[in-house]
């Protein structure tokens, strides 16, 4: 039976008797798709973020950024404090100080708990604080080896995300036993693994931002349109800190809720182990934004050191190290000074927290609406963190206003934020396309040096002298100010160093560089030859 119209064996047309193949359809289209991702990987093109994926991105940072802002400086030497009792003290409610303030026994109780040296380590005596800042410096110890092995996966890897999602499992894991065994000699490994877990989950974190942004902007921009690339990462960076804030706030509440309970070992384990749920629902969110790295043979390969071969990348680490540690040891210092001889009220060093840990949640969204220059939004943060610094150690031995304390808690809180928020914009512009896992592992890991150097020195030596916190962190915002200034760290430069930025526009031909003169593009093994008088060669 001869095919009715329309019918017929596909693929195949009768032409004089002969059978002749039409041109397999699939097949082409197949190749073409190739060719647009080939030509995609090799263009360094990036899809717009959608807003679930910046949403998420942002969330991450609502999940782990209270990690080095509140359970490691606060949470865990509050909890290794409590675990031998507390210290004999007198039976009397108030207790009048040197100042001439009536303080809080309970309050005095909890201070004298942190600050005795009640751990023995061979002919050492060591107070919690101490044990603490030891067990953080082991985790950054752990952290360095472990960066340098996954820095390379998360440039070049095809499953980058499950690093930040390992690192978090791992590290909110071990937010949860920590009650179980009360002795401070278990405290150590807890500590690290927290530490080094943090440590990782900010580069992968970092990582995310570069594609993002080169989604928004393209994978190069001129000098004329590099405001609106300053723009989108400055926006996106400020966001997620803006989340991070509010974080902190609330498990900063949470811990002081708790501390007011009466057997507050039980307490403090409980905020850790809420801790670490959340910590743990930031895997979430890092599988709502999984943005492919390019071919490994689109991108060189990246080395661990390569950072060094990029100026204005060496001077952002170093203002990260030395923003991180003047902020923490203005923030920690100015705590034992508020409590121990200031006797600052319970409920007023809730509203410190609070106040610390919200106003970057109020001013730092309206930052980005100027476009601002994220070395010159840095150098501001350093003057106002100088400005905390130079007032709280010229009035060391005054007796400080509740009104006073709480603007300049309010001020430094903006400054973390900016040095926070900008440093990370700082780090991804000076980082070349695929490089972004080794560029945020060096700025994550500067990082978490910075914020445990600022704990140690607030909480080294004599503990009643916060001279030295706030003289120290004075003196590293100024050094921090010199890199910035007569360092030559310039965010378009940095820019220009590692791709981004585009010395004139291209008017006609190709927008990948090197296409207008002829090469070869590699995807997946297959080379795709291109004839650059617009056809495509068999």
């Amino acid at each position: 039976m001869s095919p009715e119209v329309g019918q017929g064996t596909p693929g195949r047309a009768e032409e004089g008797g002969d059978v002749a193949a039409t041109p397999d359809v699939h097949d082409a289209a197949v190749k073409i798709t190739r060719a647009k991702e080939a030509y995609k990987a090799y263009a360094r093109l990036e899809e717009e973020p959608t807003k679930g994926e910046v949403l998420g991105w942002c969330l991450y940072g609502l999940c782990s950024y209270f990690i080095q802002t509140v359970l490691i400086p606060i949470v865990f030497p509050l909890l290794i404090s409590q675990i031998k009792g507390p210290v004999e003290v007198n039976s009397q409610k108030w207790e009048t100080n040197t100042r001439g303030f009536n303080c809080l026994v309970k309050e005095l109780n909890l201070y004298e708990e942190l600050t005795r040296r009640k751990i023995r380590l061979n002919s050492l005596h060591l107070s919690a604080l101490d044990w603490t800042s030891i067990s953080w410096a082991m985790g950054l110890i752990l952290a360095a080896p472990i960066l340098t092995t996954v820095s390379a996966h998360l440039d070049r890897g095809p499953n980058h995300h499950l690093i930040a999602a390992a690192a978090t499992a791992t590290g909110a894991l071990f937010c949860l036993p920590t009650g179980i065994f009360p002795t401070p000699s278990i405290f150590p490994p807890y500590i690290a693994a927290v530490s080094a877990a943090v440590t990782v989950c900010a580069a992968a974190h970092t990582r995310d931002l570069g594609p993002m942004v080169r989604g928004l902007t393209g994978p190069t921009v001129s000098r004329s349109q590099f405001p609106n690339r300053r723009s989108a990462a400055g926006r996106l960076s400020l966001y997620a800190v803006t989340a991070g804030s509010l974080g902190s706030a609330a498990v900063s509440a949470f811990t002081f809720h708790m501390l007011r309970h009466g057997d507050r070992f039980l307490s403090l384990w409980v905020v850790s182990i809420f801790s670490g749920i959340i910590w743990f629902a930031g895997i979430v969110p890092v599988f709502s934004h999984i943005r492919p790295n390019p071919p490994p043979n689109s991108t060189p390969k990246s080395k661990f050191l390569s950072i060094f071969k990029y100026p204005h990348a060496a001077g952002t680490l170093a203002a990260v190290f030395l923003s991180s540690l003047s902020t923490m040891s203005i923030f920690t210092g100015g705590i034992l000074h508020l409590i121990s001889q200031l006797c600052i009220k319970p409920q007023n060093l809730l509203y410190l927290w609070l106040t610390y840990f919200l106003s970057p949640l109020l001013s730092l969204p309206l930052v980005h609406l100027i476009k601002p220059n994220s070395v010159k939004m840095q150098i501001l943060g350093f003057l106002l963190s100088a400005l905390t610094a130079g007032m709280g150690f010229y009035h060391r031995s005054k007796n400080w206003q509740s009104g006073h304390v709480l603007a300049f808690t309010a001020a430094q809180g903006v400054a973390a934020g900016l040095l926070h928020g900008f440093g990370r914009v700082l780090a991804v512009d000076c980082s070349p396309v695929g490089r972004e896992g080794t560029f945020g592992a060096w700025w994550a890991w500067a990082r978490a040096a910075g914020t445990w150097a600022g704990f140690v020195v607030a909480v080294s030596g004599s503990h009643r002298n916060v001279g030295r916190a706030f003289g120290v962190a004075f003196w590293v915002v100024v050094v921090g100010v010199v890199v910035m200034v007569f360092g030559s760290v310039s965010d378009l430069e940095g820019a220009v160093a590692a791709g981004h930025v585009r010395e004139e526009r291209i008017e006609n031909g190709s927008p990948v560089k090197g296409l207008d003169e002829g090469g070869e593009i590699e995807f997946g093994g297959e080379s795709l030859e291109v004839a650059f008088e617009g056809k495509m060669k068999p």
